[in-house]
């Protein structure tokens, strides 16, 4: 799918001028079918399926298939590049060349990948300039999320190369977790201005920055304006996706998970001015 034309893609699967997706990540320890489910239950405007060791998710034709099954296009795919997937779709590249391919294949235009670890020195020499021949290649945009220190005996400890910060590294595309940025401890409002036509993908969750852990809460409950950056991107000329990512592990009770990610969701509509219009019905089911 090429950038011109993402907006026709918008209106033929009715989605607003922002759309709001799922991360599949969002449901764990669930499935991606539990994903889909749970996206189109809530109101969702799309799934983003992170490729993991679940076998559905390294699927393409099975991906389509619960697509096609509960009308939630596929947004975005989140290359194996996490520590806990390091043995997923082989070396480096490989990850993000499979990502890049299965975009294609389920019909996204969007591949978010993690920067290299600091061990990964010679994948993170070529870094950026492989992640845009890739981009090329398969007329995609390859989005570099942005990550945080981590703390060894008291200290940070530089995890990434170049860098855990993907500002000025010379990416075209960026994805931006507000909970990553809460444990490295930045302004998620400052550096959403400063990446500018950069910013293609949101990261939708929140984070206390009271120490390391990569906490994914939901919005509005940490210490990030996600509020307000929202309202920003809603202003500006961001023609990106918001991938509500947050962690439901906690949830215990029936219908807990469902309760945090529709909560999600309202603060999303809200924030981005999307409510307006909708039917009660409609609201009151998130």
């Amino acid at each position: 799918m090429s950038e011109a034309s993402l907006p026709e893609w918008r209106q033929a699967h009715g989605m607003p001028e922002v759309p709001v997706a799922l991360s599949s990540a969002s449901v764990y320890p669930l499935s991606v079918h539990d994903a889909f489910a749970c996206a189109a239950d809530l109101g969702f405007d799309g799934v983003e399926v992170m490729v993991t060791n679940n076998s559905t998710s390294q699927e393409s034709d099975a991906l389509v298939h619960r697509s096609e099954r509960y009308d939630q296009p596929i947004v975005s795919i989140h290359a194996p590049t996490l520590l806990l997937t390091q043995q997923v779709w082989g070396g480096a590249w490989s990850k993000i060349r499979r990502s890049c391919q299965m975009a294609r294949e389920v019909g996204c235009d969007t591949v978010v990948v993690h920067p290299p670890f600091r061990w990964q020195t010679g994948y993170a020499d070529g870094f950026s300039i492989g992640v845009r021949d890739l981009a090329e290649e398969y007329e995609v945009h390859i989005a570099v999320e942005n990550m945080y220190p981590w703390r060894v005996r008291g200290r940070d400890a530089r995890a990434y190369l170049p860098h855990g910060d993907p500002g000025g590294q010379g990416y075209r595309d960026v994805t931006w977790d507000f909970s990553h940025a809460a444990t490295a401890r930045e302004d998620s409002l400052e550096a959403l201005k400063a990446l500018g036509q950069s910013l293609r993908h949101i990261h939708l969750t929140d984070g206390s920055g009271a120490s390391f852990r990569d906490e994914h809460l939901l919005p509005g409950e940490g210490t990030q304006r996600v509020g307000e950056c929202l309202q920003y991107l809603a202003d500006s000329a961001f023609e990106g996706v918001v991938v509500a990512e947050i962690s439901t592990r906690k949830a215990r009770e029936v219908g807990e998970r469902e309760q945090m990610l529709a909560k999600t969701l309202q603060f999303a509509r809200h924030h981005l001015g999307q409510l307006a219009g909708r039917s009660g019905a409609q609201q009151s089911a998130r």
